[in-house]
């Protein structure tokens, strides 16, 4: 379940991920902070790979590929700089061009987990 929140130049992605299951995200055009509100993840960023328990707040550099999967039920946060307001347009503003072959890689990785 996903839920958009918008206030004077952020933008919070708000992801509910039950336990088990996993999220590979993009790369974003530029460093954001992630939070991890609630739950246990296994977080892979490109080739890193670290255990996070809520709470805990994250910077997630330009370019870098990441994504995580939900040891437990989770809330998980995106934060990024945007003075883009409607939700269907916000990941044009702040997704880079896709790498599918990272992207490949990242779900095979979280998968086998």
């Amino acid at each position: 379940m996903i839920n958009h929140h918008f206030s004077s130049g952020v933008y919070a992605k708000e992801t509910k991920i039950p336990a088990g299951n996993w999220l590979v995200q993009h790369a974003h055009l530029h460093d954001h902070l992630s939070i991890l509100a609630v739950g246990s993840v296994k977080l892979k960023v490109d080739d890193e790979e670290s255990i996070i328990h809520a709470p805990a707040c994250l910077t997630i550099e330009a370019g870098k590929h990441h994504g995580v999967l939900a040891l437990t039920d989770t809330v998980w946060y995106c934060i990024h700089a945007t003075d883009c307001t409607d939700e269907n347009e916000v990941d044009k503003v702040i997704v880079a061009p896709a790498n599918m072959e990272k992207v490949r890689e990242l779900a095979q990785a979280l998968e086998g987990n």
